[in-house]
């Protein structure tokens, strides 16, 4: 049996026409069934449902053969013991500082102000920032980001950033752009060795149809 760990939104959205390049249909729809391994059209595949951030442990530790998930993810956790084959260009956005309107994150960077800063993306933080020589405070949040800043809890958030609308709506402002991120392909080093006869068609079929 291979089984491919994917997480709810998105990033399942896009990875849908990817396993039908590869001949692969998911037979039940994640957001209406409770079920958190889903058949598909091969009778030996099978999906399972994870948190995104729990993709690569499930990868990693042998819970899934391969999985998908975004380049933030993994510079977050790392990708130890995960072979990492394939940049899939899908669910694509970026890594981003936002601030409250009316905040001169300039001025209070150029003046070498300690900024007090909310994420869930602790490591690219602190790096980004190290690399600036700007002086932080991280807070370490999970979730609405946005509301960190116009609590006073913040001076800034790092976060991931589409379309730029959840920060309009909450009155926050893109400062700076960190990096911009699509979602990968990650497989199991024992996986690949044991199971390389099953894997090697999806992966050349992914690789097709991205490419």
């Amino acid at each position: 049996m291979i089984t491919l760990a994917l997480s709810k939104g998105r990033i399942f959205d896009d990875t849908l026409p990817l396993l039908r390049a590869a001949g692969i249909e998911v037979l039940e729809d994640p957001e209406k069934s409770r079920k958190l391994i889903l058949p598909t059209s091969r009778p030996d595949m099978q999906i399972i449902m994870v948190r995104a951030s729990d993709v690569p442990t499930y990868v990693q530790y042998g819970g899934a053969d391969l999985g998908v998930v975004g380049k933030d993810t993994l510079l977050e956790t790392g990708v130890q013991g995960l072979y990492v084959p394939l940049d899939l260009k899908i669910a694509k956005c970026r890594v981003s500082v936002a601030v409250r309107e009316g905040f001169d994150y300039e001025a209070a960077v150029k003046q070498g102000s300690r900024l007090k800063v909310a994420t869930k993306y602790v490591n690219i933080a602190r790096e980004f920032f190290a690399s600036k020589g700007v002086h932080v405070d991280l807070i370490k949040l999970y979730g609405s980001m946005e509301l960190a800043p116009l609590t006073g809890m913040a001076d800034a958030i790092v976060d991931l950033v589409s379309t730029g609308s959840t920060l309009k709506a909450n009155k926050l402002i893109e400062v700076e752009r960190i990096m911009e991120i699509s979602s990968r392909l990650v497989v199991n080093q024992t996986s690949l060795k044991t199971k390389q006869a099953d894997l090697k068609p999806i992966l050349a079929a992914f690789e097709k149809a991205v490419s």
